[in-house]
């Protein structure tokens, strides 16, 4: 391998960006599992499915005390956790990523606008009424892990810039889910639970601003935050404000600023290193003297001050997210009933069902295709060079692979409601599946096109 080489495989590897597709996509494979185990389970024993994550779990101190659900541990807990990521994430995009610029950010910008709006006109379009009116928010989501996992099994063909298209728009996607999860999937509210938890969003932003750095208090007082939202409504916890809206304004106050800037960073590592080196070493080749080791925790005392806490903890939180929060929600919300129990009318695939399938798959299409071509056209928005209106055709496509943000709307949306919120999952399920392989196939064909076309303008 050559130096230039070597040094690209380098970059590539610390890339968050790529680290973040890398996370996503890598953990899809494991969400699909999470998901068939949960079908399995929903329709095999029905009864113990529900029982399980229905059954209570109380953790209680002097301080508080949370009797929830498991199924509601989970989507009130540890998807907060998610969200939380998700927020680090938007934050990391809008100061120094692919959103940092309004030319970089105007083309996934314009297209998740169209992927959320058109999708709920043409829910609205089927004319619901009571209930099932409410479910206009579940075909707005995209979800990361999936698109982006199955964007991945088109290998390198796929151009680095459809890459940061497509999640920058799963990203402004994500900011619109939580904007719509926060004004439209709530109950009524306790004001003076959400004052203090203000407030204290407010010290976390001070200390921000002061650039303090300690993530203990950080973390104790995002835990206080978490828990005043939870206790938000006044018919109970979770009955409020989510909790996920939480994780993304806790987020929003964590420091992006390193304590030691780049430069500074290098000439202290390399006196530390010339330091190293000039020390008396130890006789015994298998310890180092106590000069050595003051020498050594010098430079990681600036390898830990380089790094920001918000690329420190999202680094850290993508594996976790990845292998644990998603699987097990899958596991606890895609339980939908394909076989009758007993309760209901026993519909499976109704017409909501099929409007929200209807809106997964061409609500996005539409809607992110057209309006990506609207910001070219307008000059507002430049398309990647030898990237056909096809090729984004295929990646509307797998922006209409609802599933995770989907069925958590779903959830919300549909909460007193189990029949209704069944047939949602079908067409969630269907929806999802239907855009991943008609995107994953037309980008196939598009993508080798655009390569022809390529090759014949090069020679």
């Amino acid at each position: 391998m050559s130096a230039n080489q070597g040094a690209i495989g380098r970059r590539r590897q610390g890339d968050p960006f790529q680290q973040f597709i890398k996370f996503f996509s890598s953990g899809s494979a494991l969400l699909m599992l999470a998901t068939l185990a949960a079908i399995i389970w929903a329709n095999l024993g029905h009864d113990s499915y529900h029982h399980f994550w229905h059954s209570p779990l109380q953790v209680a101190t002097e301080i508080f005390d949370i009797k929830l659900g498991l199924q509601h541990w989970v989507n009130d807990g540890l998807m907060a956790i998610f969200f939380f990521v998700v927020g680090l994430e938007i934050k990391r995009e809008f100061l120094a990523g692919e959103l940092s610029s309004f030319k970089q950010a105007s083309l996934p910008i314009f297209a998740a606008i169209g992927g959320m709006l058109v999708p709920v006109l043409l829910y609205f379009a089927f004319g619901f009424e009571g209930n099932a009116a409410g479910g206009w928010g579940i075909p707005m989501a995209t979800d990361i892990a999936f698109s982006l996992g199955i964007l991945a099994l088109l290998g390198k063909r796929v151009p680095l810039a459809l890459k940061v298209f497509l999640t920058a728009l799963a990203i402004v996607d994500d900011l619109g889910a939580v904007l719509v999860i926060a004004f439209f999937y709530g109950g009524d509210l306790n004001w003076m639970n959400l004052l203090i938890a203000f407030l204290l969003l407010g010290v976390l932003v001070i200390a921000n601003l002061r650039n303090i750095q300690n993530l203990k208090i950080y973390t104790f007082l995002g835990f206080i935050i978490w828990y005043l939202f939870l206790q938000s409504g006044v018919d109970g916890p979770g009955t409020g404000i989510h909790c996920t809206i939480a994780g993304v304004l806790i987020a929003l106050t964590i420091p992006a600023r390193p304590k030691v800037l780049v430069d500074d960073f290098v000439g202290r590592v390399s006196n530390g290193m010339r330091r190293f080196e000039s020390l008396r070493r130890s006789p015994n080749k298998r310890v180092l003297t106590d000069d050595q080791l003051y020498a050594i925790n010098e430079i990681e005392a600036g390898v830990k001050t380089v790094q920001s806490p918000l690329q420190k903890i999202e680094h850290q939180f993508h594996g976790f997210i990845g292998i644990f929060v998603l699987p097990v929600f899958a596991l606890s919300n895609a339980g939908v009933t394909l076989i009758h129990h007993g309760e209901g009318g026993g519909e499976v695939f109704t017409t909501l069902s099929l409007a929200i399938a209807f809106s997964l798959i061409f609500g996005k299409a539409i809607g992110i295709t057209l309006f990506s071509w609207i910001a070219v056209r307008t000059g507002i928005a430049v398309k990647p060079r030898h990237s056909s209106w096809l090729s984004f055709l295929g990646l509307a496509l797998l922006g209409g692979i609802g599933f995770t943000m989907s069925i958590f709307i779903a959830s919300l949306a549909f909460k007193m409601d189990a029949d209704l919120l069944n047939q949602a999952k079908i067409g969630i399920f269907v929806g999802s599946i239907l855009a991943g392989l008609a995107g994953f196939y037309i980008l196939k064909y598009s993508l080798r096109k655009d390569e022809e076309r390529k090759s014949a303008v090069e020679k």
